[in-house]
């Protein structure tokens, strides 16, 4: 089985990121919310807000959606998030996404690409609160566990060096750079930047 980070990693940007935007412009009164995310970034940066009260601070927005199921298919049809030529060469039935993403944003373009199998943060998409923490860094390992024991990922793919903890647990790692995929370098920390959401 291999296992694939989803945001610039399979996709050629932020999918949440992008899908904030599109709401922003779609539904104005979304801006309402922004202030207050500022000010949770701000707790975050300064290490006394931890990621996931953040991103529920963010996900507030979601209250101004009137149809959220129908947005995130809208969203997806728009094309604003496209997948990079390498992951559809190369995908396979029994493939893996484990994402700090929402799992109701992702669910359905992994349907469309025929990914079955999802590990995402569990968000409501009503109210964004998180049930559980965001799955980012180590506790995508804790929440691979456990759905899947100590079964060993073939390959692992990822953007981000936050990802590390995974790439340690998998036979093989690969870091991605748009196209280009190359093997995860363990010792080089500075190539890429801890960003994704």
């Amino acid at each position: 089985m291999n296992v694939y980070d989803f945001d610039k990693t399979i996709s050629h940007t932020d999918s949440t990121a992008a899908f904030v935007m599109y709401c922003i412009k779609r539904w104005p009164k979304v801006l309402l919310t922004m202030p207050g995310t500022g000010v949770a970034a701000l707790g975050m940066v300064l290490k006394v807000l931890p990621k996931t009260q953040f991103k529920q601070y963010m996900y507030r927005f979601l209250k101004h959606i009137p149809d959220i199921d129908q947005a995130v298919v809208d969203f997806w049809d728009s094309g604003k998030v496209t997948i990079h030529k390498w992951y559809l060469a190369q995908h396979q039935e029994d493939d893996l996404v484990i994402s700090a993403s929402p799992e109701f944003l992702l669910r359905p373009m992994c349907q469309r690409l025929g990914i079955s199998r999802l590990i995402a943060s569990v968000v409501d998409p009503h109210t964004g609160k998180y049930t559980g923490v965001n799955c980012h860094g180590a506790s995508k390992v804790e929440r691979y566990r456990e759905q899947y024991g100590e079964i060993v990922p073939e390959a692992f793919y990822s953007d981000s060096y936050s990802d590390e903890p995974m790439a340690k647990i998998s036979s093989s790692a690969y870091m991605v750079r748009g196209e280009v995929v190359e093997a995860w370098n363990f010792k080089d920390k500075e190539a890429m930047s801890c960003t994704t959401m």
